[in-house]
């Protein structure tokens, strides 16, 4: 399947900063589920369904002189035709 890039921004930002976007994302899924993304020379609108399929992995991937990388990544995922009508058992806790 082809993968189209609609938007995509990477920069080093203080954790509190990444907070901030954060805090950002949640109130607009709270509110309609519209997100508006710009940077530089690049803007997108998504409208996220209700029903979103929500996955966080956290990896360490360490390289061959013993050095590690850590990252962790949220993701939300839906169908566009099937107005996002993924479900699955079970909850997750963050503390």
């Amino acid at each position: 399947m082809p993968e189209d890039t609609l938007f995509e921004f990477e920069q080093d930002l203080s954790r509190a900063d990444v907070a901030t976007y954060l805090r950002t994302v949640a109130d607009k899924l709270d509110e309609d589920g519209r997100l508006d993304f710009s940077a530089a020379d690049q803007s997108t609108t998504i409208e996220v369904p209700e029903h979103v399929e929500f996955e966080i992995e956290l990896e360490r991937e360490t390289n061959e002189e013993g050095s590690a990388e850590v990252s962790l990544e949220f993701e939300l995922e839906w169908y566009e035709t099937e107005n996002g009508t993924i479900a699955g058992p079970g909850s997750l806790d963050i503390d």
